[in-house]
């Protein structure tokens, strides 16, 4: 590799680096302080970066926020993309969908969970709408997409019901299923009180329950 080539590969590498750490400490410090509280000089000093730099990266707080909220999203939709290939029956892969919202919940304290409803809250209050969210949309469709061919599985393989519109149910289903395990975290957090029964059992008892109910 040529000289010049290899300092242009460094240089894209090292800029790589840095946005990556810049959108952990944002994750963090968002998650920690809300990101109404957080300012761009406290994710700067968190980062251990200059606050022009980080405005080079970044040049709004709002830019920030969304991107911040986009890579979560991206780690969801690689975990359904892995999900909808595995060779599994539709009803084995809506199992493993409830497991990977179950994952977080011994941690006691999932970031990204409480900064999406922070996010979401946000976005909703905002007087404009929030620039940079048509990746944040893209990812969020092909989330759709993933879960699309599960429920196509499920038309097929004769692993659920025949009875129940199998569209309707799972989409009805698995969304009823996400928000109830980001409640019982964020309760958890907010009420920090012995529980009568811990949330992540909760889940499992649900995940039987539907489990039961749309099996063939």
């Amino acid at each position: 590799m040529e000289p010049k080539t290899r300092y242009k590969q460094e240089l894209s590498e090292l800029k790589q680096h840095r946005e990556q750490v810049i959108l952990e400490t944002a994750e963090r410090v968002f998650s920690d302080n809300g990101i109404e509280k957080t300012t761009m000089h406290h994710i700067a000093k968190e980062a251990s970066i200059g606050i022009a730099t980080l405005f080079r990266y970044f040049p709004k707080k709002e830019k920030l926020i969304v991107a911040v909220a986009t890579n979560m999203i991206e780690e969801v939709f690689l975990e359904f993309q892995k999900i909808s290939q595995t060779d599994s029956t539709c009803l084995e892969k809506m199992e493993l969908l409830f497991d990977f919202f179950i994952a977080p919940l011994p941690n006691h304290y999932d970031r990204n969970i409480k900064f999406l409803e922070d996010f979401e809250n946000y976005a909703a209050h905002s007087d404009e709408p929030l620039e940079d969210m048509d990746e944040f949309n893209r990812l969020y469709r092909r989330v759709s997409l993933m879960f699309s061919r599960i429920i196509q599985d499920g038309q097929e393989d004769g692993s659920l019901r025949s009875d129940i519109s199998v569209r309707e149910t799972l989409t009805t289903v698995i969304n009823a299923f996400a928000i109830f395990s980001r409640k019982l975290s964020l309760q958890r957090n907010i009420l920090r009180l012995e529980l009568d029964l811990e949330p992540e059992k909760q889940l499992t008892v649900l995940k039987h329950i539907l489990l039961d109910y749309l099996k063939a």
